[in-house]
């Protein structure tokens, strides 16, 4: 037991002294934070008014309804509530003439608050049809975009049922946008949570399992390689059984990963918990001066801890899988190619994300959760986006545990005769000759 410990302390030390590790710990927190805080600082920022002509083809009061919606549309908060829009409108029947000179002045000449952003070409078909033409150096920006539309698509939607003689209650009613608004509820009760919040917080979830496993898994297959090819095995073996070796490596480079992660989920904790105050409800100001409401996801103590157990139980497993790959292969290229089936495993695991939005409780959720190669990665997933019964997690717990027993004892065999073979690659019928080997 103390030789294994030996190799545990070299390999954690080894790796959390290191100033990646140290960088990578810090970073992940303060780009969330970034990612959380930023969109809303940004959002918020007064930008300068666009320059806009209307370029209006139209007949009717269609006109003046485009020219009066985009004059209500408004920058930024309190006093420093602007318009958002620089509009000169111009009537004219010859549209082509008129277009081809402006494309001529987009962008060109004048720079910053002076220029011309772009026009907008307003006709009785276009009208009809639905479709507006808006030509300008501007349609990259979401920002921009969403708020033309926003503010032209109840104009646009009136002026056709107006044409079609429908009355003016029928116009009100069908000028009201819907607007869902999504809340999670939990156990019976609300959480505070949009359906967009929980999305993403499945989602990363399981991004930061599946990229933690391969990242972990693919330093102990280095770390094994690496002591195999500079015969370093050859003194360690010396001192420590192969078994005592592999164990002290993956407990080892585990407690480094149960580490950061724990650093990663405790600042996930103060951020949606304190920092943002509950669940993390806040508001933006988009850039026409309406606030929509931003929900960050909520990540509980219970959820750390089942992500931390999951991610332990999940290391193991495929820490020694991928252990057995670099003892039985010679060098980086082979280790590549016969890695692939653990890595494939493991994609699986993270495509299964997707299904389990779906339908968290489903059949095949339920499955997955039971077998020890997806476990690690589905089950975290489906706490996060509902949490389970204790029976549930404590049944997947089990089961993956059971695995993990099989697989560390089958990567132990071929560990132990793998670390001190070299040369070709063993097939499948030598791989199981090593197993059963006493």
């Amino acid at each position: 037991m103390n030789k294994i410990m030996a190799v545990i302390r070299r390999e954690f030390i080894e790796r959390v002294r290191t100033r990646a590790f140290i960088i990578g710990t810090l970073i992940v927190p303060l780009m969330t934070f970034g990612f959380a805080y930023l969109p809303q600082l940004m959002l918020k920022r007064d930008t300068r008014p666009r320059n806009v002509v209307l370029v209006d083809a139209s007949t009717g009061s269609t006109g003046d309804s485009v020219e009066a919606a985009l004059g209500r549309v408004q920058m930024g908060t309190g006093e420093n509530r602007r318009a958002r829009y620089n509009l000169v409108r111009l009537r004219t029947p010859d549209v082509e003439r008129v277009r081809d000179s402006l494309i001529r002045q987009v962008g060109v000449g004048r720079d910053g608050a002076d220029g011309l952003d772009g026009f907008l070409v307003l006709t009785d078909p276009d009208v009809d049809a639905g479709k507006l033409n808006y030509f300008g150096t501007n349609v990259a920006s979401i920002n921009d975009m969403r708020s033309l539309e926003r503010a032209l698509g109840p104009v646009v939607r009136t002026s056709r049922m107006m044409r079609l003689g429908a009355d003016s209650a029928v116009l009100a009613a069908a000028t009201v946008d819907l607007d869902l608004q999504t809340s999670k509820v939990t156990k019976g009760r609300l959480t505070g949570e949009s359906g967009e919040s929980s999305f993403w917080l499945a989602y990363i979830t399981s991004f930061v399992m599946y990229f933690s496993l391969i990242m972990y898994g693919i330093q102990v297959m280095g770390a094994v390689l690496e002591e195999k090819s500079n015969r370093i095995v050859e003194v360690l073996i010396s001192s420590v059984t192969p078994f005592e070796l592999l164990m002290g490596k993956v407990i080892g480079v585990a407690g480094a990963g149960l580490l950061q992660l724990g650093i990663w989920g405790g600042a996930g904790f103060y951020l949606t918990r304190f920092a943002a105050g509950g669940a993390g409800a806040a508001d933006q100001v988009a850039v026409d001066g309406t606030r929509q409401s931003m929900s960050l996801p909520s990540v509980s103590v219970e959820l750390v801890l089942v992500v931390l157990t999951f991610f332990l139980l999940g290391f193991l497993l495929y820490s020694a899988l991928y252990a057995a790959v670099g003892a039985m292969c010679s060098s980086q290229q082979e280790t590549q190619q016969a890695a692939q089936p653990v890595t494939i495993l493991l994609a699986v695991g993270f495509i299964a994300m997707f299904t389990l939005i779906n339908d968290p409780s489903s059949s095949l959720a339920k499955i997955l959760s039971f077998i020890p190669f997806f476990s690690p990665l589905v089950l975290p997933v489906r706490y996060a986006l509902s949490p389970l019964p204790l029976e549930q997690v404590l049944g997947a717990v089990a089961a993956t545990l059971a695995g993990v027993v099989v697989i560390v004892w089958l990567a132990g065999r071929i560990y132990r005769i793998g670390i001190l073979s070299y040369g070709k690659k063993p097939s499948l019928a030598e791989l199981w000759s090593w197993v059963r080997t006493t």
